[in-house]
C-alpha cells in the first residue's frame, strides 16, 4: 500500500521530471531570428544557400520576410525585425543617423540594369542609363516601376531627377507596387523598359524575353548592407541572432559561397563579396 508521504514524493518527482524534460526541448529547440531583407536576394535564390547554412551552423530558425528595402527599414524602425539585408545606402544612412540600427556592415554589391524588349523602341541599347531614360520619355514607351519604396525603387528615382525628369502621371510610367520578380513579369507582359537588379534577371531570364539594354553605367551600382538593430529602443529584438547572422554575413564562409553564387548555372557571379571594403572603393 502506498502511503501518502509517498505518493506526494512520486507526484512531485514526476512534476520535476516533466519540467526537466520540456526545459530541456525548449533549450534545444531553434529560436527564430526574423530577417528583414529585399526581395532581390530573395527572388535571385541566393537566401535558399545563405539561409539553411546558417540554420544548422548556429542552431537558429530565421524567418526571412522579403519586402522593398523601405519596407525592410519600416520594419526595423518598429522593431518589427531582429536583422535587416538591404540596399538603399541613403535611407539606410538615415536609419542609423536616427539610432534605429547599432552596426551597418558591408556585405556585397552587383548592379542594375536596364532591361526591355528587343526591338528596343526607344533605341535605348548602348547608351548610359540618363540618356535611355530621355530616350524611353521622349518615344512614350511603357517604363513599368516597382513603385514600392524599395531601394530599387528608390535607385530609379533618383536616376529619373538625375536626367532632369519626372514621369509620375504620364501614361507611359505604370508603377506595379510589387517586387522585382514580378514587376519584371509585368514589364514582359507590356513590352515594357524597367530597372532591375542584374541578379533577379538573369535568375527569371529564360522566361521574361527582355534583353539587358542599358548597363556597366557607373550610376547603376547596387550595394547591399547587414543592419543589426538597436535594443536600447527595442528591448524585445533578438540581438544575440540579428548578430549571429550579420557575423555570418560577413564571415569567410558567406563571402565564398557569395563570390561563386551564379557562376555554374550563368557563368557569371550575381553578386560580389564585399566584408571589410569601403563603398567607396567599389566599382573601380
Amino acid at each position: 500500500m502506498i502511503t501518502k508521504p509517498t505518493l506526494i514524493r512520486i507526484t512531485t518527482l514526476a512534476v520535476t521530471l516533466t519540467i526537466l524534460i520540456w526545459g530541456t526541448i525548449a533549450l534545444a529547440a531553434p529560436k527564430i531570428v526574423i530577417l528583414a531583407t529585399t526581395t532581390s536576394t530573395q527572388d535571385s535564390g541566393l537566401l535558399d544557400i545563405l539561409v539553411p547554412l546558417f540554420e544548422k551552423e548556429h542552431n537558429l530558425q530565421v524567418k526571412t520576410i522579403s519586402v522593398g528595402s523601405g519596407q525592410a527599414m519600416k520594419m526595423g524602425e518598429k522593431g518589427e525585425a531582429d536583422v535587416l539585408l538591404v540596399h538603399s545606402p541613403d535611407a539606410e544612412k538615415k536609419f542609423m543617423n536616427e539610432g534605429f540600427g547599432t552596426s551597418h556592415r558591408l556585405v556585397m554589391h552587383n548592379d542594375y540594369i536596364i532591361v526591355g524588349p528587343s526591338a528596343d523602341p526607344s533605341k535605348t541599347k548602348g547608351s548610359n542609363a540618363s540618356e535611355a531614360l530621355k530616350r524611353i520619355a521622349q518615344s512614350g514607351a511603357v517604363f513599368v516601376s516597382r513603385g514600392d519604396n524599395s531601394g530599387t525603387h528608390a535607385k530609379e528615382k533618383g536616376l529619373w531627377k538625375g536626367s532632369g525628369l519626372n514621369p509620375d502621371g504620364q501614361k507611359w510610367y505604370q508603377q506595379t507596387g510589387l517586387g522585382m520578380g514580378q514587376t519584371l513579369n509585368v514589364a514582359a507582359e507590356k513590352k515594357g523598359y524597367t530597372l532591375t537588379d542584374r541578379a533577379t534577371y538573369l535568375s527569371l531570364k529564360k522566361g521574361l524575353g527582355l534583353e539587358i539594354l542599358v548597363e556597366g553605367d557607373g550610376k547603376l551600382l547596387n550595394i547591399y548592407h547587414v543592419i543589426e538593430l538597436n535594443t536600447a529602443k527595442w528591448p524585445k529584438v533578438n540581438a544575440q541572432g540579428g548578430k549571429a547572422f550579420a557575423d555570418f554575413m560577413v564571415a569567410k564562409n558567406a563571402q565564398d559561397i557569395i563570390r561563386r553564387f551564379g557562376i555554374e548555372k550563368f557563368g557569371t557571379p550575381l553578386f560580389f563579396p564585399d566584408a571589410g571594403k569601403k563603398p567607396e572603393s567599389l566599382g573601380k
